[in-house]
């Protein structure tokens, strides 16, 4: 859904982008704005294609692994798929993608989010539990929404919260009968 809102909203910010552009120049200096985006993106990314292409080659040959070349070759490709697609908002984001500057900002970040999420996965398949489930695993424990310093519960808390291993003020339900128990001390 927010790949959808994302791409709705973006779509509704181009066209306005382009009848503002229109009533203000009319249409062929609009047009060719147009066309001088695509051309002039074109030739940075074929120009910065190429040097991350041999980046990454240089990578392979030193025998490192390449991370950075192949996220920058992710951010060229977007960006030249911004770039063609007609717009000025999008010619302006593929244009910002192309900067070598800007697009390490960018990699960087996306990197730290992908070590945040192969971390939470590692833990969370290690300790038995559902990756696309709702939850968190801390110290070898897995519960729904509470932090816990003690053994991995089967199931999940409702109406409560887990305390040094013990649940207060609720009851675990089991997850494979569904039935409910009352608080007790856990294992």
């Amino acid at each position: 859904m927010r790949v959808l809102a994302v791409l709705l909203i973006g779509l509704a910010v181009e066209v306005t982008a382009l009848v503002a552009a229109f009533d203000a120049w009319g249409l062929l200096p609009t047009l060719g704005l147009l066309v001088l985006g695509a051309v002039v993106g074109s030739a940075l990314m074929r120009r910065e294609g190429a040097r991350t292409m041999g980046a990454f080659s240089e990578a392979l040959r030193a025998r490192r692994a390449p991370h950075q070349e192949i996220a920058d070759g992710v951010l060229i490709a977007a960006a030249g798929f911004l770039i063609v697609v007609p717009g000025f908002v999008s010619d302006v984001a593929g244009l910002f993608l192309l900067f070598p500057p800007t697009r390490r900002l960018i990699s960087r970040r996306m990197a730290r989010r992908a070590e945040e999420r192969e971390r939470a996965m590692v833990l969370n398949v290690r300790y038995g539990r559902d990756p696309m489930a709702g939850g968190v695993v801390v110290d070898g424990a897995v519960v729904d929404g509470a932090v816990v310093d003690g053994p991995v519960v089967d199931g999940g808390v409702v109406g409560g919260a887990v305390v040094d291993g013990a649940v207060v003020d609720g009851a675990v339900v089991d997850a494979r009968s569904r039935q409910r128990r009352e608080p007790r001390e856990l294992p």
